[in-house]
């Protein structure tokens, strides 16, 4: 299996890190390819939760980091084709990508993540696949529980020099909870033209719509109890709800040069436009101080990145050098509005802010002897927040801040066989806060800009073995200490403002197996255990209103399982094909001081379905049913939510009945 994620594409045994892959046929067959939640399950140590919520999307965290994520992806590095779905700041959204086309998912964990900038927790990289040799059209539809349905068109072949890729879907549900209705509208094509023999130019280019989706929120554990599909009514009063259009092109150059080189250049542009309507009282939001309950952000971002690497000798030895730098910039027209009764009303903030990010790295792999590998990183990054405020009844709120680091990381491999790897790893991480982090300030209006970035040492053993005709066995130890761990220092009024504390620990196993035995059976499973703590004692405020509350020293990181078991079985003979999966997640705490905890519990998913074939053609139906033993469970939790509706019930047993139909020409 040869990777990507580190940057130079290497065969898995070689590199000294955590790296999993999943392949199409894992991404597609028997899902319904709308969430990462759906294939990352078998990746341990990444925990990716479908809130039921698409005004919010996932909830994705590494390792511990990004668990505390209201809305939005933080803590790691998200990439599709080479172009960041994470923003300068840190913050991505997964939304935008589109499963139906993708040809693998690379998920990365340890300290080699740092060498992608602002992001200690990970890297998940996405990669389009091709289109194929032939023209071919393929069409699919899927209806389920729920209002749910999903249709898809794509189209891609070769012509010449040319290869491209076109997919477009509709995805739309009533979703399990009242107030959760959502359709999202979604374009993905790729081109890749062949310039020479050494010389490939690739464009990406995509749309996501995603208009008025319904915003449930969470439930308290008594309204919960009572009835899981509910919301409250204020949900509806206020008709929280979130709008978003994004539009995306990049474009890669990819140049081979003599004696082993490579010039990969990458550039690319976007624009996003957010309007949420957030279910805050009107009374609530009257303080000058108060930036209102509808929030509107018109974003225009792009960047470029230039990286080139070089084979050579070093004493005799296989070397391998990268060079790279890397310049992203986000600028943001950000306003707040009072949400009176779920209608826009008087402007209550208005600044244009901007994020530009600077990143310069150097990274290399020395074979200094027959069965031995070193390899060491060295990444300096900057981030310049500035906000320019235009609402001046409450005073002048602008201001800047710039974060810095330089993040070394390296790496040893011994490979005892051909067919077996142990590893260490040791380097260092940091994170800056994201504009959500810094947006608020307690009993003021204006950024938070004494918010300071947090840092983390990591440090890993590894081992990863093949057996010829049998399995593939990966497992990993793991130590990281972060200092200036980045928390909620006050719930109010539906606004969270952050403060940094000491340190915190992330210690933890993971575990992964897969067979390789060519027969029809197949069988994967991942095992993660994480003991995720903060090791000094704070203060927090967590409910609006209240008193503060200690948290005291040893208290577990909120929304992070100790224990994560997953098993998958699958079977392919045509024309049969089925799929058994089971998860088994242990109980999460949902606020800093551990007051509350959500149940652990364990799902069953079932699928199966037929294919018929025939000269350039191809026909499936298929059969999908999720938490098969109609288990009542919480399946991701809003972490500090200011009110105590800490919990989003996950649906009850539930289907879908699709189609698919494939014609080559």
């Amino acid at each position: 299996m040869v990777v990507s994620a580190t940057r130079v594409a290497r065969p898995m045994l070689e590199i000294p890190a955590a790296v999993d892959r999943i392949y199409a046929d894992e991404i597609r067959e028997g899902r319904a390819l709308v969430n990462l939640s759906e294939s990352l399950g078998a990746v341990p140590g990444i925990f990716v939760q479908n809130r039921q919520n698409y005004a919010q999307d996932l909830q994705i965290s590494s390792r511990g980091f990004g668990a505390r994520a209201t809305f939005g992806v933080r803590g790691i590095r998200l990439i599709v084709d080479g172009i960041p779905a994470t923003m300068p700041d840190g913050q991505g959204q997964a939304a935008t990508i589109a499963l139906g086309s993708a040809q693998s998912i690379e998920v990365m964990r340890g300290p080699f993540s740092s060498m992608y900038g602002n992001a200690s927790g990970g890297v998940i990289n996405v990669v389009t696949e091709d289109g194929p040799p032939q023209p071919m059209l393929d069409a699919g539809y899927w209806a389920g529980s729920y209002g749910s349905a999903r249709a898809t068109l794509k189209f891609g072949g070769q012509e010449g020099s040319l290869n491209y890729l076109l997919d477009g879907s509709r995805f739309s549900t009533d979703g399990y909870r009242q107030h959760s209705a959502a359709t999202r509208d979604q374009l993905n094509s790729k081109f890749k033209y062949t310039l020479s023999d050494d010389s490939t130019l690739t464009l990406v280019v995509n749309s996501l719509r995603q208009l008025q989706t319904q915003d449930p929120g969470g439930l308290t554990r008594t309204l919960m109890d009572q009835d899981p599909r509910q919301v409250v009514a204020t949900q509806l009063t206020m008709n929280a709800r979130k709008t978003v259009i994004q539009d995306q092109a990049g474009m890669t150059f990819n140049h081979r040069l003599e004696g082993g080189g490579q010039i990969q250049a990458t550039l690319y542009s976007g624009a996003r436009w957010v309007e949420q309507y957030l279910n805050i009282p009107l009374a609530s939001q009257a303080p000058a101080t108060h930036s209102g309950a509808v929030v509107n952000l018109d974003r225009g971002y792009s960047g470029a990145h230039f990286r080139f690497s070089q084979e050579a000798d070093l004493l005799g030895r296989p070397f391998t050098i990268s060079l790279g730098a890397e310049h992203e910039s986000l600028d943001e027209r950000r306003k707040g509005f009072i949400n009176n009764l779920g209608v826009s009303g008087a402007l209550k903030r208005d600044e244009d802010d901007t994020v530009t990010t600077t990143g310069l790295y150097a990274q290399g792999e020395w074979k200094f002897a027959e069965r031995w590998s070193a390899h060491a990183g060295l990444r300096t990054s900057r981030v310049h927040f500035n906000s320019q405020d235009f609402f001046l009844g409450n005073g002048n709120d602008s201001g800047a801040r710039d974060y810095s680091a330089t993040t070394p990381v390296g790496g040893i491999v011994f490979r005892a066989t051909p067919l077996t790897s142990f590893y260490a790893n040791a380097g260092r991480g940091f994170e800056t806060p994201t504009f959500a982090e810094l947006a608020n300030r307690n009993n003021a209006s204006g950024f938070n800009f004494a918010l300071d970035a947090s840092s983390s040492r990591h440090a890993e053993l590894g081992v990863k073995t093949i057996i010829p005709g049998r399995a593939r066995l990966n497992a990993a130890l793991f130590d990281i200490v972060t200092k200036n761990e980045i928390v909620v220092d006050q719930n109010a009024a539906g606004r969270a403002t952050f403060k940094n504390v000491g340190h915190t620990d992330r210690n933890g196993l993971e575990l992964s197996a897969e067979t390789l035995t060519g027969g029809p059976f197949e069988a994967r499973a991942a095992y993660t255990y994480l003991n995720a703590a903060y090791r000094e004692a704070f203060n927090t405020v967590i409910i609006t209103g209240g008193p503060p509350v200690p948290v005291a020293a040893g208290s577990l990181i909120p929304g992070v399982a100790r224990n994560v078991l997953y098993a998958e079985l699958r079977y392919r003979k045509e024309p049969f094909f089925a799929q058994l999966e089971g998860t088994r997640k242990s109980r999460v705490a949902v606020n800093d001081p551990n007051l509350e905890f959500a149940d652990g519990y364990t799902t069953i998913n079932l699928a199966g379905g037929l294919v018929q074939r025939g000269a350039g053609w191809r026909f499936t139906e298929f059969l999908r049913v999720d938490n098969l033993t109609d288990r009542n469970y919480v399946g991701s939790v809003i972490v500090n939510e200011g009110n105590g509706r800490y919990y989003e019930p996950s649906p009850r047993r539930n289907a879908l009945l699709g189609l698919q139909a494939s014609l080559q020409f």
